[in-house]
């Protein structure tokens, strides 16, 4: 879906063969960069309703570790694709795209990378959460900086391709990794191997709600795809085919909601 305007209210989703919710997490999930108890909420409303929960985040690995050990979820797809991780029968499964040892080559060549970008941009910084991460780099443009316009985050993503990296915009912060891997790529293994399902032949029971251009490929790819409302500012290739009239974290409650009718 090219154009925003084609956008449908979220009403005219049909909800009740929806089995499975793939998420974003920040403002998609979050609000003001803040997990509110209401959002928590509709999480816990869904998973006692018996739908598959899957974060799908830029967020890092230590982040991720925590999402799936505490959150109700069923597993976390993290740093864009680089894993999926789940807790089962008290412990923690990883499955990475890359094998350890080129995930720790890439780090030092992103490392590299990290400095070349932050001479260029002034106001830009080094994610917060960057130690935390172990297969990507995300530059911050307007989470603990001063925001700074969309075509600085343009900027830092052009750097990033620039260098050889696939690089994609979130609404906080810009990421960069080797390799062709994405959101979509990663959830595709995931419910293949731990819930065996293939994704395209069970399109129609599982839905994606984001917000922002590291959405991309799964607005294009889900039939059940949404915007919270806040979609509308970025300028996108693949919208999603409905949206909710509330933003972020609200936006994700008026979807739980409607799943529970």
């Amino acid at each position: 879906m090219k154009s925003p305007a084609a956008m449908r209210p979220l009403t005219d989703l049909q909800a009740g063969g929806v089995r499975a919710l793939l998420f974003d997490i920040d403002d998609t999930l979050t609000t003001d960069g803040r997990l509110t108890a209401p959002a928590y909420a509709a999480l816990e409303r869904l998973k006692r309703a018996g739908r598959i929960l899957v974060p799908v985040t830029g967020r890092p690995a230590g982040w991720c570790d925590h999402i799936a050990r505490m959150w109700p979820v069923d597993a976390v797809i993290g740093e864009n694709g680089a894993f999926y991780f789940y807790h089962h029968q008290g412990k923690l499964h990883r499955r990475y795209h890359e094998e350890k040892q080129v995930v720790e080559k890439n780090k030092r060549k992103l490392e590299k990378i990290a400095l070349h970008i932050l001479r260029q941009i002034p106001g830009t910084a080094l994610a917060a959460d960057q130690p935390y991460r172990e297969t990507d780099l995300a530059i911050d443009w307007r989470e603990d900086v001063p925001a700074l316009p969309t075509a600085a985050a343009e900027r830092v993503a052009a750097l990033m391709r620039e260098a050889g990296l696939t690089a994609k915009v979130s609404s906080i912060h810009v990421n960069g990794w080797f390799g062709a891997y994405d959101k979509l790529a990663m959830a595709r293994h995931l419910f293949a191997e731990r819930f065996g399902l293939d994704l395209a032949a069970a399109n129609a029971s599982v839905a994606f709600i984001g917000d922002s251009p590291n959405d991309e490929p799964m607005f294009e790819f889900f039939e059940n795809s949404i915007g919270v409302a806040n979609v509308r500012r970025f300028s996108l290739s693949s919208f999603p085919k409905y949206v909710t009239n509330e933003e972020a974290g609200r936006g994700f409650e008026e979807l739980a909601l409607h799943l529970s009718k």
